[in-house]
């Protein structure tokens, strides 16, 4: 990697990092009550993050224009309220985030086949994210392969997203010719996924350890750590297609960082809602 690129990618992470931390807080604290934050509650939690005004500011006025988010008042304060999209958005999230599921080699895959007019390919490129999102990975141009148990999740976001003319859903068993657990790592990019395990081990795992060891603070601390630690981790259960055990690889890192991140969520979610709920004012019980 070039330096500049590393740069590069540095001050793209360092722009993004705001927008994702209120889209977890939003998740988990703004439909509690009715979807709507002030700008300084947001700001006072983002400040416990180490993010300053200015830049939870901007970072509002770009999710604004996604149309993520709504600016209205309530009883006179400014505020934000999430949009339906929105909100969709955080239900399926929620689904994949806290309730993951592992597939069983028996129950076979789902194959996506489409074809996307040329004179359509902001489509193409569209259909392309979607089902990387889903987890889906590639067997050939244009044919990409899940589990089985994603069919239903799959339909739904197509069809939101009115992609679903372009595509065909099929069920499928694998009969021949290759070896299951060695095509896996053509289909999805398995060692990019384990690298990105490895770096919330290493990222976490001390966050976890100063918890046991008492060396943390209060509720404050524990609300900066959990936004922390779920900002990092929700991405990773939709990049990971839930594959059976069976055909993952030996020392499979997913494993450990699926119950570091349930042993953190364990540990820090009540009391960062009980920091939560003293700047939003949430009455409502977890």
């Amino acid at each position: 990697m070039t330096a500049l690129s590393s740069a590069t990618e540095e001050s793209e992470s360092r722009s993004t990092q705001p927008r994702s931390f209120i889209v977890t807080i939003y998740g988990l604290y703004a439909r509690e009550v009715g979807g709507w934050i002030s700008v300084s509650s947001l700001i006072q939690l983002m400040a416990q993050l180490k993010i300053d005004a200015p830049s939870v500011r901007s970072a509002i006025s770009r999710l604004k224009r996604r149309g993520l988010l709504e600016a209205r008042k309530v009883s006179g304060s400014a505020g934000y309220g999430l949009s339906r999209q929105a909100r969709e958005i955080l239900d399926e999230g929620d689904q994949r985030i806290f309730g993951r599921q592992r597939a069983v080699l028996k129950d076979g895959w789902l194959l996506a086949v489409f074809s996307v007019p040329e004179s359509q390919r902001q489509q193409r490129h569209v259909l392309r994210s979607r089902l990387s999102w889903l987890g889906f990975g590639t067997t050939a141009a244009g044919v990409w392969i899940a589990p089985r148990y994603l069919y239903q999740e799959t339909r739904e976001v197509l069809e939101r997203y009115e992609l679903s003319g372009y595509v065909d859903l099929f069920h499928a068993e694998y009969l021949a010719f290759g070896d299951v657990s060695e095509l896996v790592g053509q289909w999805w990019d398995l060692d990019g996924l384990q690298r990105l395990y490895a770096e919330f081990l290493g990222s976490f795992d001390p966050v976890l350890n100063r918890w046991q060891l008492g060396g943390a603070g209060g509720d404050a601390e524990a609300f900066s750590d959990y936004v922390r630690a779920l900002t990092a981790w929700r991405r990773l259960p939709f990049l990971d297609p839930g594959l059976p055990p069976e055909l993952l690889p030996p020392d499979w890192y997913g494993v450990r960082a699926a119950a570091l991140f349930d042993e953190l969520k364990d540990r820090l979610a009540e009391p960062a809602h009980r920091h939560a709920s003293s700047v939003i004012g949430i009455t409502t019980a977890m």
